[in-house]
């Protein structure tokens, strides 16, 4: 299954888990941000990739790249609570952001191939 299947198939899982747990718009605020997860594991992965069989000296800045692209998604996470925390309430908005990037960040080796 691609990168991008799972990200997805994640994101409803945790989108329907929020909306149980909360209500429908804390709900689409955490798939935003399920979905933004999404996109910032693909690009760190396609950043990796060609480095994979590098030396390690080669693969120290792709992976850094990776760890940055990933702290800038909890950057805006952070922004988006403190400018509107009634559209991204930050519990649904933070559940919907690492329900998604974790389960991608332990399955990354899947998709280095």
């Amino acid at each position: 299954m691609s990168q991008l299947r799972v990200g997805l198939l994640l994101t409803i899982v945790v989108g329907a888990l929020i909306w149980v747990i909360w209500d429908r718009a804390a709900a689409a605020a955490g798939m935003l941000f399920a979905l933004l997860a999404v996109g910032i594991q693909i690009a760190a992965v396609r950043v990796l990739r060609p480095a994979m069989q590098a030396p390690l000296k080669k693969l120290a800045v792709p992976w850094l790249v990776g760890t940055a692209l990933r702290l800038g998604g909890a950057a805006m996470w952070a922004i988006a609570v403190l400018v509107d925390r009634t559209t991204f309430p930050p519990l649904a908005t933070a559940v919907g952001y690492l329900g998604v990037i974790v389960p991608l960040l332990f399955m990354e080796t899947r998709f280095l191939k």
